[in-house]
């Protein structure tokens, strides 16, 4: 496959692939707190952040952009593929807590903005998961593409999609690849400590907040460096899709050594991909779909510290 290129476009595209659970009551952030990888009992009222939320064993079941409203309200946008039975297992959690949980995709609009759309919608230099309100919707700065800006905008299904050139959703989803953080669907729920996927690098785990479910084994894989796996950004001439085997294509053997993430369609053929990789074979030659697969650098550098 010839050398990556890939221009983001500017504009917004709808996001149906996302979905939006919706928490609300007095006990709403400590019951949130206490399930989720971020702290969420310090989130101010128009606030953003990113977290997961992980089973028993550590592995994370969804991922969210989290957004804490005026009034005991929250909002947690995920992938809709992970929704219902995110929303149906955290339920079961709430017991006597004074929280109610909700699917408000069907009341909400979801739009991706990329370059001076979202240029538009946030300040210069602020900072990913950044928030910003202004005519009843929200927006948030999430990780760049390839040097191009993106954010999350939401609303209510009636307030009007921002002002900006429409770009198809399959352009989306290249940048949120581009981007490096691999949000969970359910071809990967629950195969991934969140240091596999790199969320303790890109603001998505609070090592000291306390205990919420995984918790014991997410600090013992961070501090006594258990970490084998990392997550790696690469392209392939290959269709390939979240979950596929990454093989080792040098000796005689092609055992599977990783898989893959999260992945999109490139517009000229094959994907751009996140792949999960045992870190010793990110020097090894590798296949992916039956090709040749091409790790890059990551958009940010992972934490050495914490």
């Amino acid at each position: 496959m010839p050398d990556f290129e890939w221009a983001p476009p500017h504009g917004a595209a709808a996001l149906s692939h996302l979905g939006v659970i919706r928490a609300h009551g007095p006990d709403a952030a400590a019951f949130l707190h206490g399930q989720l990888t971020q702290d969420m009992a310090h989130l101010g009222d128009g606030e953003a952040a990113f977290a997961a939320w992980l089973s028993p064993k550590g592995r994370a079941l969804a991922s969210f952009v989290v957004l804490r409203d005026a009034g005991d309200e929250w909002r947690l946008v995920c992938h809709r593929s992970v929704l219902a039975a995110t929303l149906r297992r955290l339920s079961m959690f709430v017991l006597r807590a004074r929280v109610a949980l909700s699917d408000a995709t069907p009341d909400s609009r979801l739009v991706g903005l990329i370059g001076d759309g979202a240029r538009a919608l946030l300040p210069a230099g602020a900072a990913s998961w950044a928030r910003r309100d202004a005519g009843g919707a929200s927006a948030v700065r999430l990780y760049p593409a390839d040097g191009q800006p993106r954010a999350l905008w939401l609303a209510p299904r009636d307030v009007p999609a921002p002002d900006a050139a429409p770009i198809d959703q399959a352009a989306w989803l290249v940048s949120e690849v581009r981007a490096g953080v691999a949000g969970v669907s359910q071809a990967i729920a629950d195969a991934f400590v969140p240091q596999m996927l790199n969320y303790e690098s890109v603001g998505g785990v609070h090592f000291h907040k306390g205990c919420y479910p995984g918790q014991e084994i997410v600090a013992r894989s961070q501090f006594r460096g258990t970490i084998k796996r990392r997550t790696f950004l690469a392209h392939t001439a290959a269709a390939v899709q979240a979950g596929d085997e990454v093989h080792a294509a040098d000796g005689a053997g092609g055992e599977p050594v990783g898989s893959v993430a999260q992945a999109a369609a490139l517009p000229g053929g094959g994907s751009t991909a996140l792949v999960v990789l045992q870190t010793a074979a990110a020097a090894r030659a590798l296949r992916a779909g039956g090709a040749p697969l091409i790790l890059e650098a990551l958009p940010y550098a992972l934490l050495q510290d914490i």
